[in-house]
């Protein structure tokens, strides 16, 4: 009979041997992170023995408290850590820690000698669960003691070096689970000081199911609130977990509890936050969602759960469906990610849609502070669009300043024979007010979307139209104004044609064309754009990021009601080459880029303008 007392040592297979090194040097990004695996791995035992307590009487010390203890030896630099959870037998001591899934393993090989491949790809083996190994980046040696669950069961002691070999003998330990300890490597002997391990627990572990204990104290004592019943969790707990995760002092806005079962499985708690961070567009490191699984801190920034106009909300997801690789520091792209996502996205328009609808004032409280990232889902949430537009808001000539209307808003209150939504946009509502190409629409108090957001304009060429109705800014050329009401003319037909020619003459190719105005009342000319052109806030902000972007062309637009042309008519009349009437096409079309922003010669504009006021000032 064989001597069940004697060591036993095993060889680690070749592929092992080689996965082990990658695990060691190459795979985890932080040392610390061994700390998180071997506390999973003990909660993941301690689940087991809960349920087997379920089903089964067998269970050696069944009414244990379930924990995990670490003791640190500081002076020596010993760690360990203990559960009292399902424990192993000899036989998963060799297939589960001696051997890392060996058939997965071999296949992975096999398609890396089939890719000619000289280096493992740490991607690739995060199916094969080898967090354990982890260890062995901060010691030169594992002792793993574990006693299997059942009553009658033996215990062991497996030793390795994570080199060539490991070794198990059977030994007398009475109570049920599993030890792993060791001695720190000099240059990590600080995960012996209690400060560092409890700071690593507060970072990756806090939410364990169980009592984590560090000389005889609990160390994680933060609930795992979203593992609680939605009814059974108050305002008060949500507000404090927000802050605990966030580092906010303020409560947020509002919430979402979510435990979604099905075709994938996760409990999330979301918050919109109140305010918004200063940071919110120049800090790359502003953190989205958490993610665990299984209570276990795997992300901080799970940023491929969100699209990136709904990276202000903050929160924790918990999922056991999601394939993580080895280190656990990466998710791996899986269907699981875009169902959660999609998922999340949908629960929070619902959140945003309840808000709108009931409760506008913290609505319009969101978007003020969040409008400018939350209306580029516009342009790049297709599938969500139809639902992002309806919680669009913009300021209107119909509206107070600070005051917003809807799309549909602004729908309900068009002219029977109005045929297109309008907008007009600027930097501040004060100078898209004073746009000579409002006019028109004022005198016909016909409703125009005053929009100063810059994400508007990035954002609103993409909607084209609402309900059927086009969306066009009124900076634009074809705008439609066929049931305008024909002003009583000052000049006659012919004499129009003969200015407009003028102009066109005296302009040349600084503009694309020059026609008669439907839109001026009060001023003599405006600048539009071509029916291809851009919107001339976006040629402003092109121009910002590229100084060599020269943009379109404009179309000049002239009054032929005003008195000033009517002025000119009748100078073009008696003299067609007077130099007054070249100086004064100019003027007009140099203020009117003046107007625009667009102006690049002051000097000779003022020149001109000078020159004027020294004849109008003349005394006969």
């Amino acid at each position: 009979m064989e001597d069940l007392k004697k060591t036993q040592e095993f060889e680690f297979k070749a592929e092992m041997k080689q996965l082990l090194h990658l695990i060691v040097h190459s795979l985890y990004t932080h040392p610390e992170v061994f700390l998180r695996e071997l506390i999973s791995n003990s909660s993941d035992a301690l689940n087991k023995l809960r349920f087997k307590k379920l089903t089964e009487s067998n269970i050696l010390d069944a009414d244990e408290k379930l924990k995990i203890t670490i003791s640190l030896d500081k002076e020596n630099s010993i760690f360990s850590i203990e559960d009292n959870g399902i424990g192993m037998s000899k036989d998963e001591l060799i297939n589960q820690i001696g051997t890392v899934a060996s058939s997965g393993t071999l296949a992975f090989l096999k398609k890396v000698n089939e890719a000619k491949q000289n280096n493992l790809d740490a991607n690739f083996i995060g199916q094969f669960g080898v967090g354990f190994y982890s260890v062995f980046m901060v010691t030169d040696e594992v002792t793993i003691e574990t006693r299997n669950y059942e009553l009658d069961s033996t215990a062991y002691c497996w030793k390795s070096s994570g080199q060539n070999s490991y070794t198990i003998e059977e030994i007398e330990k009475s109570n049920r689970g599993t030890k792993i300890s060791f001695k720190l490597k000099d240059e990590f002997k600080d995960f012996a000081e209690e400060w560092k391990v409890k700071s690593i627990i507060n970072k990756y572990s806090n939410f364990v199911d169980f009592p984590i204990y560090i000389a005889d104290q609990e160390v994680n004592k933060v609930n795992a609130l979203w593992q609680k019943k939605k009814d059974d969790i108050s305002e008060d707990e949500l507000n404090e977990f927000y802050k605990y995760i966030s580092n906010d002092y303020d409560n947020p806005l509002g919430h979402l509890v979510l435990n979604i079962e099905g075709n994938i499985n996760f409990k999330s708690i979301i918050f919109i936050p109140k305010n918004a961070p200063q940071s919110l567009f120049t800090d790359t490191r502003e953190k989205t969602l958490q993610l665990y699984t299984n209570r276990v801190f795997i992300q901080d920034d799970a940023k491929e759960l969100l699209p990136e106009y709904l990276r202000f909300v903050k929160g924790v997801i918990d999922t056991e469906d999601l394939p993580l690789n080895v280190s656990r520091e990466l998710t791996q792209s899986s269907p699981a990610m875009t169902k959660i996502k999609n998922i999340i996205t949908g629960k929070i328009l619902g959140l945003l849609e309840e808000w709108a609808d009931k409760d506008n004032d913290k609505y319009i409280e969101f978007f003020k502070n969040f409008s400018t990232l939350f209306k580029t889902g516009l342009n790049s949430d297709f599938a969500n669009q139809s639902r992002i537009v309806e919680l669009m808001r913009y300021e209107s000539t119909n509206t107070n300043p600070g005051e917003f209307t809807s799309l549909a808003g602004y729908l309900s209150r068009m002219k029977a024979d109005q045929k297109e939504i309008y907008y007009l946009s600027g930097q501040t509502r004060e100078l898209v007010e004073k746009n000579p190409n409002l006019e028109y629409f004022k005198k016909e108090d016909i409703e125009v979307l005053l929009l100063t957001d810059p994400a508007d304009i990035f954002t609103i060429p993409y909607l084209r139209d609402y309900k059927e109705k086009p969306i066009k800014s009124i900076d634009k050329a074809d705008i439609d104004f066929t049931n305008k009401k024909s002003d009583s003319a000052h000049i006659n037909e012919e004499l129009k044609n003969t200015v407009i020619n003028k102009f066109k003459e005296v302009l040349g190719d600084k503009v694309e064309d020059v026609v008669e105005s439907s839109r001026l009342v009060d001023s003599p000319v405006t600048l539009v754009v071509g029916k291809s052109g851009l919107d001339a806030q976006m040629e402003k902000m092109l121009q910002m990021m590229d100084k060599n972007f020269s943009g379109s062309k404009r179309i000049l637009e002239v009054n032929t009601n005003h008195k000033l042309i009517e002025n000119i008519a009748k100078l073009i009349e008696k003299n067609n080459d007077s130099d007054l009437i070249n100086s004064s096409i100019n003027q007009l079309y140099e203020g009117a880029l003046l107007i625009e922003g667009y102006m690049k010669d002051p000097i000779s504009f003022i020149s001109r303008m000078n020159e004027f006021m020294t004849k109008a000032t003349e005394i006969n």
